[in-house]
């Protein structure tokens, strides 16, 4: 199977930058998107051979997740059951017959650290969502999740050090989320790769210079880890100040 993540920044903005042309080539059996920024009705969604699932932030014009697949699942869950993380669409989970696909979008600590204590919290019960899930099957969760885990993780570490992205503490609960057993993919096929990022600011011409951040990750439960095949970071895709992601897997 063949997966996609991007965070799109705008979802109506993309598509003016070239969406479709990537996604019908790209032919994945699942397209996952974060930070849509849609509300319900304010997009003509039609691709014959994909379900499409949406969830919508309650604000306008924020966050928000979709999956499209062309499987149809078992079941598809919104948010993570816990109310005070549930309303800013950052969740999706479908359901098939022997894993859990889950897309996400990690709340950003923001400047100052302003929610940083909220990112903590969500950080704990989202591990706790995903280890009840691997519980009972295979799991695959991607997204942005908004923390470059190690320093080969960022062009500037030092400079970076207390950032949005790159706190101990938000390292520290990525940590903890692999050590609770799951697999980091690209890192599991290119643990000494540098260089290659998944977002760069909009300022100072980061992407140009390749002064980048890779946020946007698959992680997979060990015991898929027979099963993987490839992972990939499509640093040749424009049209956000993300690039999408990859993982080729027998499922």
């Amino acid at each position: 199977m063949k997966l996609i993540s991007w965070n799109v920044n705008g979802l109506r903005a993309v598509l003016g930058k070239g969406f479709m042309d990537y996604f019908d080539a790209a032919d994945a059996d699942i397209f996952c998107l974060q930070e849509i920024k849609l509300s319900e009705g304010q997009l003509d969604w039609d691709k014959p051979g994909y379900h499409a699932y949406w969830n919508y932030a309650e604000k306008k014009g924020y966050s928000g997740t979709a999956i499209f697949a062309k499987k149809e699942p078992i079941a598809v869950t919104y948010g993570i059951g816990v109310d005070v993380h549930d309303h800013e669409g950052r969740v999706i989970t479908l359901e098939y017959e022997t894993f859990y696909m889950i897309v996400v979008y990690t709340p950003n600590s923001q400047n100052e650290l302003a929610r940083l204590d909220y990112r903590m919290t969500w950080e704990d019960d989202f591990r706790a969502y995903l280890k009840g899930l691997a519980e009972k099957k295979s799991v695959i969760v991607c997204g942005d999740m908004n923390v470059a885990h190690e320093e080969i993780d960022l062009k500037n570490p030092k400079s970076n050090r207390r950032n949005a992205g790159f706190t101990d503490e938000e390292r520290g609960k990525m940590t903890e989320l692999l050590s609770a057993g799951f697999i980091d993919t690209f890192r599991y096929f290119y643990p000494d790769q540098k260089d290659i990022y998944s977002w760069w600011s909009y300022r100072f011409k980061a992407r140009e210079k390749n002064a980048g951040w890779r946020i946007d990750y698959f992680l997979v439960s060990e015991d898929l880890k027979e099963k993987l095949n490839d992972a990939k970071i499509h640093t040749e895709v424009y049209g956000s100040d993300h690039c999408p992601v990859e993982l080729d897997i027998d499922l």
